[in-house]
């Protein structure tokens, strides 16, 4: 399971990070809103954890934006907030749960637990964008009556635009996701797999695209 926690005190989230890789958990943090909100919508990771209070773009306006987005991962607030007020305008704004700090880190490891436990019955089996289909079971690209097998990392790449679509993801994020940057792997890959995928979208006869944004990255949208 992959998290993103954001979080400003940089050793409360080093200490939360330590703590759930113990736990089995891969983590990545990220110190600000507008980062947070760059990673988070990748749609890379199985859940979120934000701090309301941060700078640049507070969590309230992260979640919102991921929310009006279409990212639906699970989100967890995490804040020294604790009134009512509070609490309703996080759940309000899409958020799973909300534990008001201090908090022994038990409880937040049950809580992220619980939260993934809750979604993973909702995950879809086959994610749909516009007219087009990705079966997360079986790898296949479909839209209407064809269907094109997609390979294990041309799958990888396209889950990451269909959870994400009309977001624009950079090649560099892309590259980290897909192949981790441990990998000896170059970014060429990431335009070699998107120029595979695209062929792939046109032999099903998709009005999905996968659109190139100069010195951006690259997006789902729906060219029908």
């Amino acid at each position: 399971m992959r998290l993103l926690i954001a979080e400003d005190d940089l050793d409360l989230a080093e200490a939360l990070t330590v703590f759930l890789e113990k736990n089995q958990y891969t983590v990545e943090a990220v110190h600000d809103g507008r980062t947070a909100l760059d990673y988070a919508g990748t749609g890379g990771y199985d859940a979120i954890i934000l701090d309301i209070m941060m700078p640049k773009l507070d969590g309230l306006q992260v979640l919102t934006r991921l929310r009006e987005g279409g990212v639906s991962t699970p989100v967890m607030l995490l804040t020294a907030r604790g009134e009512k007020d509070d609490r309703v305008a996080g759940f309000n704004s899409g958020a799973d749960d909300y534990l008001p700090k201090p908090f022994a880190p038990d409880e937040l490891l049950a809580r992220v637990r619980a939260m993934l436990r809750r979604t993973e019955d909702y995950k879809p089996a086959v994610l749909r964008f516009g007219g087009l289909e990705l079966d997360c079971g079986t790898g296949a690209l479909r839209c209407g009556e064809r269907t094109e097998r997609l390979s294990a990392r041309e799958f990888q790449v396209m889950e990451l635009f269909m959870r994400s679509p009309r977001v624009i993801l950079s090649a560099e994020r892309i590259m980290e996701r897909v192949w981790g940057w441990d990998a000896e792997a170059e970014i060429n890959v990431v335009w070699v797999h998107i120029s595979n995928l695209r062929k792939k979208l046109a032999g099903v006869g998709a009005s999905a695209v996968i659109r190139a944004s100069r010195g951006l990255g690259y997006s789902l949208e729906d060219a029908g």
